[in-house]
C-alpha cells in the first residue's frame, strides 16, 4: 500500500517543530527555515488543508537573548528564558507568515488544559474560529509558569494531544533524524530506516534512543509515546527530518519520507468520541478488574464494587478505582441493573435481572483506557 493510501484524505494537519529544527545547526533561530515552513503551510492551505503548528524554541531563544546557559534542571532560569523567548519566537513566526500573506495566533497551554472538558471545548472553539478566519494557530507550552512541563514535558506529547483533541488527520513531527531506525544510526552504520509502523510494541520501543542533541527535551521515546496518543485518536503520525527539502509539504502529500505511524481510524474515532463525551456516572471497580481493563479486556460485573449516579444503558461513564479514573466506556446496562449485578459472575445475570443483555458490563471495544 502506498503512503498516500495509508494516510487517506488529510484535511487537518498539525506540524510539530522542535528546537533543533528551528536552529538548523546554528546558534540562533534560522529565519530561512521559518520562511520555508511558512511557504509550505501556504501551499497546503491553498490546497484546502487546515494547518496548526506546535513550536518549541522559546527557552532556547530566551537563553541566547539573556546570554546565559542553563542545564535542564535550572528551572528558574529556564522559566525566565521562556518568558523572554516567547515574544521573540512569535515575532519571528509572525514575520515569516506575513511574508506569505498570512497571520498567526498564539496559544500558550499546558497539558492539563485538555483535562477539563469545558476548557477543552472552549479551546477547540477558539482553534476552529482561528482556522475559519484564515489564521494559523501556533501552540507552545506555557513554560514560563509550568514547572512540570519544563522538567518532564515535551512538545512531542503536546503536539499529539493537540492533534488528538482537535480532530487532526495527521501529525508531522520534524526532527533532527530522518525517522525511526531499527537501531541507533549514530552507533550502527548499517541501521535501516523503518518506513511504516502499525503498532508501537516492545520491539518498536527497543529501537528508540535518546535525543541526539542537548537543545531539545524530546527524544525518540517521546515520539513513540506521541504516536500511541495519535493512533488512539485516529490520527496518523510522521517523523521526518527538518533538513529534507520541503519535508512538511512532502509528508502531508504522501511522499515516501520519514516514518509513518498508521492509525486505525474506524475504531479510534469511536474512542475519541468516548473520551470527549460527558460521563453520566461512575463505576467503581476492584483491583482484578483494573488489571483486566488496563489489558484492554472487557469489564465484567464480577469486578464492579459499586455504581455512582443514575443513568440508562448506552451512555458514557467513568470507570474508577481508589478515586482514580482508569477508563471511560459505554455501559451495556443501566445504573440500577449494574447495582443489582455488581460483584456477580456473568452466569448469574439472567437469574438476577430476569434477562441477560450481555455478559459484560462494558465490552472492550467501548472502553477507552487512560
Amino acid at each position: 500500500m502506498s503512503r498516500k493510501e495509508l494516510l487517506g484524505n488529510v484535511g487537518r494537519v498539525v506540524i510539530k517543530i522542535g528546537t533543533t529544527s528551528l536552529m538548523q545547526g546554528r546558534k540562533t533561530i534560522s529565519i530561512d527555515f521559518m520562511d520555508s515552513v511558512a511557504e509550505q503551510v501556504k501551499a497546503l492551505k491553498d490546497e484546502g488543508k487546515e494547518v496548526l503548528i506546535v513550536t518549541s524554541g522559546a527557552i532556547g531563544a530566551g537563553l541566547r537573548a539573556m546570554k546565559v546557559q542553563a542545564n535542564p534542571n535550572d528551572i528558574p532560569i529556564r522559566q525566565a528564558a521562556a518568558s523572554v523567548g516567547q515574544s521573540i519566537l512569535m515575532q519571528r513566526w509572525a514575520d515569516s507568515f506575513q511574508r506569505q500573506g498570512m497571520i498567526v495566533g498564539q496559544i500558550l497551554m499546558s497539558l492539563d488544559n485538555y483535562s477539563d472538558r469545558e476548557s477543552a471545548i472552549n479551546l477547540n472553539n477558539t482553534v476552529d474560529s482561528l482556522l475559519e478566519n484564515g489564521v494559523i494557530p501556533i501552540f507552545n507550552e506555557n513554560d514560563a509558569v509550568c514547572i512540570t512541563e519544563i522538567k518532564f514535558g515535551d512538545n512531542d506529547t503536546l503536539s499529539a494531544i493537540v492533534a488528538s483533541r482537535t480532530d487532526a488527520d495527521l501529525l508531522v513531527i520534524l526532527s533532527d533524524v530522518k525517522g525511526l531506525y531499527d537501531s541507533d544510526p549514530t552507533k550502527n552504520p548499517d541501521a535501516k530506516l523503518v518506513p511504516v509502523v502499525h503498532n508501537v510494541d516492545s520491539e518498536v520501543r527497543s529501537m528508540a534512543g535518546d535525543s541526539s542533541t542537548g537543545l531539545g527535551t524530546g527524544g525518540m521515546r517521546t515520539k513513540l509515546d506521541a504516536a500511541v496518543i495519535c493512533k488512539d485518536a485516529g490520527c496518523s503520525m510522521i517523523i521526518a527530518s527538518s533538513k529534507e527539502p520541503d519535508a512538511i509539504y512532502r509528508a502531508v502529500s504522501g511522499d515516501e519520507i520519514g516514518t509513518v505511524f498508521v492509525s486505525d481510524n474506524e475504531i479510534s474515532k469511536k474512542r475519541r468520541w468516548i473520551k470527549a463525551a460527558h460521563a453520566s456516572g461512575r463505576i467503581v471497580i476492584d483491583s482484578g478488574a483494573v488489571k483486566a481493563v488496563l489489558d484492554h479486556k472487557s469489564l465484567l460485573p464480577v469486578g464492579i464494587r459499586s455504581v455512582e449516579g443514575t443513568f440508562d444503558k448506552g451512555v458514557v461513564v467513568d470507570v474508577v478505582s481508589d478515586g482514580m479514573r482508569i477508563a471511560k466506556g459505554i455501559t451495556g446496562y443501566s445504573s440500577n441493573d449494574l447495582s443489582a449485578i455488581a460483584g456477580k459472575h456473568s452466569d448469574e445475570i439472567e437469574k438476577t435481572l430476569g434477562r441477560k443483555d450481555h455478559k459484560e458490563a462494558i465490552i472492550s471495544e467501548n472502553l477507552v483506557v487512560f
